[in-house]
């Protein structure tokens, strides 16, 4: 209980202690561990290992890339929405019911909505009560399939290629108002020229917008495209110098960007005017080719868009981008009955081969699918009277 008193041995005691007796086992065992070496520890058996060779890891498998899609494929899918709004509104329309007056006026409503414009409309609806009374028209794919043709026959006179064959170099200019996506074509026409095997040189014409010299250097860098640009000055020297410039170094295509401005703005349409007579000077024959960009989700704005650029600048031909991006695809109709100006490419994507010459029979079949449920001959839809 009281250890703590308990008085501590000193090593003289210790040493005091009777060794145990001469025949004692402990003692044995002691003389044992002091006189012999240490004998080696007897191993544990141990389990047999089945030896076999490691498998060579299984390769790791990338992904496949996606096959690229078509253009084809590619305008039907940046025209899914106007197809929806146009394609869809006619499919609710045709699979309910037969033909009749109620039917053509709704279809009229549909034709608007998708930006077809009130001439462009009517025409269209005159044509189908013609084809109706005359063809006796029963069904809804029938009906369907004349509405496509009366479109395609109103866009088809677009449908002019861009030949860039009879001058060296060909000068283009491009115009539009912001945001219409005019320099982004810009570096998608370079692209495009380059798989025709043409050499491209891009004048850095917009030096009133900002970023838009360096974001045309980047179109060049990725194009591997040479850039006549300058910071600030005056964009009609900056495309003069590129046309010399194009000239002494034999190059096939100049792309000219501008500076994006609106139609009201009439002295900023006084500075276009000027860069037109300035590439004039630098090539008499120029520009060979004035395109204008247009938005195609500003619907009918696109007319007065296009009227304001021919008076200013002669516009020779047309760009229609971000078609993907509306469901107002039918703005082509309305420009070709109004301002009937070539359409050389359109626009449905944001990749750089997104933007492709204009072809009427692709884009008019791109805008319609066969409707589900038709109506037909014989008063049944759908299996039911």
């Amino acid at each position: 209980m009281f250890g703590f008193l308990k008085k501590k041995r000193s090593p003289a005691d210790e040493a005091a202690v009777p060794a145990p007796p001469a025949g004692s086992g402990a003692a044995d065992a002691a003389a044992a561990a002091v006189e012999s070496p240490a004998a080696a520890p007897v191993a544990e058996p141990v389990a047999a290992v089945d030896v076999r060779p490691i498998a060579a890891a299984a390769p790791v498998i990338e992904p496949a890339p996606a096959p690229k899609r078509s253009w084809t494929e590619r305008l039907k899918a940046g025209l899914a929405r106007t197809r929806q709004q146009l394609g869809g509104g006619l499919a609710s329309l045709f699979g309910r019911r037969k033909i009749d007056e109620d039917l053509l006026e709704e279809l009229e409503s549909t034709l608007l909505m998708a930006d077809c414009g009130v001439d462009a409309t009517q025409h269209l609806l005159a044509e189908l009560r013609t084809r109706w009374k005359r063809d006796k028209l029963e069904t809804a794919d029938q009906l369907q399939q004349t509405l496509a043709d009366a479109l395609h026959a109103i866009i088809a006179p677009l449908e002019q290629p861009l030949d860039v064959s009879g001058h060296s170099p060909y000068i283009i200019m491009i115009a539009g108002v912001n945001g219409s996506g005019k320099t982004t074509s810009i570096g998608k026409l370079a692209k495009y020229f380059q798989a025709q095997g043409k050499s491209v040189l891009l004048a850095a014409g917009d030096t009133f917008r900002a970023a838009a010299r360096e974001q045309l250097m980047t179109w060049g860098e990725r194009n591997n495209v040479t850039v006549v640009a300058q910071e600030g000055g005056d964009a009609a020297a900056v495309i003069f110098d590129a046309i010399n410039a194009a000239r002494a170094r034999r190059i096939d295509i100049v792309l000219a960007d501008t500076a994006g401005r609106l139609p009201t703005q009439l002295h900023l349409m006084d500075e276009i005017a000027k860069v037109r007579r300035v590439i004039a000077k630098a090539e008499p024959s120029g520009p060979h080719e004035v395109i204008l960009v247009l938005d195609a989700n500003i619907g009918q704005n696109a007319l007065a868009q296009v009227k304001a650029f021919d008076k200013a600048v002669g516009v020779t031909g047309l760009v229609v981008t971000k078609l993907d991006g509306t469901a107002k695809g039918g703005v082509l109709a309305a420009i070709a009955r109004q301002c009937p100006k070539p359409l050389r490419f359109i626009g449905v994507g944001e990749g750089i081969d997104d933007l492709q010459p204009f072809k009427a029979r692709e884009f008019v079949d791109a805008l319609f699918e066969p409707v589900p449920g038709a109506v037909k001959a014989g008063g049944e839809a759908g299996g039911r009277a």
